[in-house]
């Protein structure tokens, strides 16, 4: 199977960009602002990075968090990465999420992790979570490259 973060279309979700990694928008996103960092070359797993690249990695993401928790209007949020299908990945390719969370977005805060572990069809790597139209994701991937001067 094509890895989906390979293929070229996935350049239509990427908002901003390092030397080695990608920021896209999440075409199914839990809340607003949900979006992932991947390795612009196909890597399984964060075993396979370089301590460099785990570092641009870190710092990339924090980056692009701080961007995503201003556009989104956030107060906080969520990292979330899963290595391998038994930790609920449903794509061979290395990505990060980065969930922004707002108040009241679930009872308690804390209910995001009982929320993924008792219910498939809302865990954050699954394909049945609704996806965003292609009007909707373009005009918030494009926002999202103005605040990044990106493209």
């Amino acid at each position: 199977m094509e890895c989906p973060f390979c293929n070229d279309t996935v350049r239509e979700a990427v908002f901003a960009q390092s030397d080695n990694f990608l920021a896209l928008y999440n075409i199914a996103p839990i809340f607003p602002g949900h979006s992932l960092i991947i390795p612009g070359k196909h890597i399984e797993s964060i075993q396979n990075l370089s301590d460099e690249q785990l570092s641009e990695m870190i710092i990339f993401s924090r980056k692009v968090t701080d961007g995503l928790l201003q556009v989104f209007k956030a107060e906080s949020f969520n990292w979330s990465l899963q290595e391998k299908e038994s930790a609920g990945q449903t794509i061979a390719h290395l990505h990060w999420h980065i969930v922004l969370r707002f108040p009241g977005d679930m009872p308690n805060p804390g209910d995001w992790y009982p929320k993924i572990k008792s219910n498939y069809r809302e865990m954050l790597d699954s394909e049945f979570r609704t996806k965003l139209n292609a009007a909707e994701m373009k005009q918030i991937v494009k926002k999202l490259r103005g605040y990044f001067n990106y493209g």
